[in-house]
């Protein structure tokens, strides 16, 4: 593996970069690898191509500002443009290594927007997969559980590609490659990398996992590892598939904030794509950013074949009648009034944006706010066959823009509905893909588009390679 021939890496060859790149880059071996032999790539097949290496400077080290300023020597050197940004501000005492993760995606998106680029690599390994999926069979097999259970599809590891807010598509090609084949390349080319002390330091899981695989004789471990994660991907896509079916043939929305299934959903065949479709669908519905757990979405899908039932998960009222099963919003927990801000997303339901005349908003403050069951009661509902009551109760949870105590009319899709104050040309609102709307994973992109087609979101956006199991693990044991 050299930069003038990179036979392991043609994962490259595959990616559309049209659009140009950004490069995550902390100066370790695996993100330093991946900036030489990406660049060496598009030198070769589309020099136009714009490249941004970006450095996070987590401050959470003394070393990392200097650790930071290496590699932009390494970019200045090789020609490649290159930025710092900071995570400045608090520091969570718990649950430090998720919170420094969400901060990095955050500033890699921020990056690549203001540099009109819509993709962005990471470095991650063959290594990195498997100690995913080790960490994620662990947490499957061992008791207490704090997130709801999955059934396997964690032990699918890291997607080759996730698609980060709706916006931007976070691409791994190096998962096929083990970190030993990248630090050989790297010393080969005489190029030095940042041994990150964080890595070892087994107070955090992930060192942890990485130190029992180093113990002995990785490889076993490694090939089991990789294998698991390649036959639980392609379960986790076809019953995705399945799924996504179920919920284009059998779901509907007759109104705002409300989501129809047919009666025959509760007989299908296949009742664990049924189920699946369900627990999507009530995470949508509830705005929850994980699905239901699986054991009481089984129990309530059950009761669906009893008769009329009136239920609560992740959220989400479910209200099974002979005309249909019905899910809306339930009341409770729903957000407080919040002022109108730029790309907000509400209760997980909702992206708020300021819509074409955002000068509106200074003629007095605005805020966002649920309908409420006062106001819904008042309305002439036209429900189309739908009991008015459904309609009513899913208008309540929907958002409102409010003025000084009154409301000025709902957020609909894009605007305010018709005939709703003057005021919604400044604010718009449109459907997010909960449990999706912050990380799409490439595996999941046919219920997350169904689901978009369902509530009238913006569809998925394309995919950046052809075929979206390029990267997929590969590695040899």
């Amino acid at each position: 593996m050299t930069l003038d021939s990179e036979p392991d890496l043609s994962d490259f060859s595959r990616i559309d970069f049209s659009n140009g790149a950004v490069a995550a880059v902390s100066g370790g071996s695996d993100s330093t690898a991946l900036l030489l032999l990406l660049k060496a790539h598009l030198d070769r097949n589309a020099p136009a191509t714009k490249l941004l290496a970006v450095t996070i400077d987590h401050q959470l080290r003394p070393q990392a500002a200097a650790e930071a300023q290496a590699v932009a020597r390494l970019c200045a050197a090789r020609g490649i443009a290159h930025r710092i940004l900071a995570w400045s501000g608090h520091k969570p005492s718990t649950g430090l290594p998720a919170a420094a993760r969400e901060a990095r995606y955050r500033l890699l998106a921020e990056a690549a927007e203001a540099a009109g680029i819509g993709l962005i690599l990471t470095g991650h390994t063959a290594d990195d997969q498997a100690e995913t999926v080790l960490m994620r069979q662990a947490r499957d097999d061992g008791p207490g559980e704090e997130r709801p259970r999955e059934e396997g599809r964690g032990l699918a590891g890291m997607a080759p590609a996730t698609l980060y807010e709706w916006r931007h598509w976070i691409v791994r090609p190096l998962l096929g490659i083990r970190r030993a084949e990248l630090r050989e390349f790297l010393r080969r080319e005489q190029v030095v990398w940042i041994e990150d002390p964080t890595n070892a330091d087994t107070a955090f899981e992930r060192p942890r996992v990485r130190a029992a695989l180093v113990e002995g004789d990785d490889a076993p471990r490694m090939a089991e590892a990789m294998a698991l994660a390649r036959k639980a991907a392609v379960e986790r896509e076809q019953l995705g598939h399945r799924a996504a079916m179920l919920i284009r043939s059998l779901a509907s929305r007759p109104a705002a904030g409300l989501v129809r299934l047919d009666r025959d959903f509760a007989t299908a065949a296949d009742s664990r794509s049924a189920i699946y479709a369900l627990r999507i669908l009530l995470a949508a519905t509830g705005g929850t950013a994980f699905l239901p757990d699986q054991a009481r979405s089984e129990a309530l899908f059950g009761r669906f074949r009893t008769g009329p039932l009136c239920a609560t998960l992740s959220r989400t009222v479910v209200d099974a009648r002979r005309t249909g099963i019905f899910l809306h919003r339930e009341l409770r927990d729903l957000p407080p009034a919040v002022a109108v801000s730029g790309n907000a997303l509400w209760d997980g339901r909702r992206r708020i944006t300021l819509g074409d005349s955002p000068g509106a908003l200074l003629i007095a403050p605005l805020l966002v706010a649920p309908l409420g069951a006062a106001l819904a009661a008042k309305r002439a509902i036209e429900g189309h066959g739908t009991p008015a009551s459904l309609v009513r109760a899913a208008l309540a949870a929907e958002p409102a823009l409010w003025r000084d105590g009154e409301c000025l009319g709902l957020l609909g899709e894009g605007r305010g509905l018709p005939g709703e104050g003057p005021m919604q040309a400044a604010v718009a609102a449109y459907p997010a893909v909960a449990p999706f709307a912050r990380f799409l994973p490439s595996f999941d992109l046919a219920p997350a588009d169904a689901v978009a087609a369902l509530l009238g979101a913006a569809p998925v956006p394309a995919v950046p390679f052809g075929g979206h199991n390029a990267g997929l693990p590969r590695a040899k044991a």
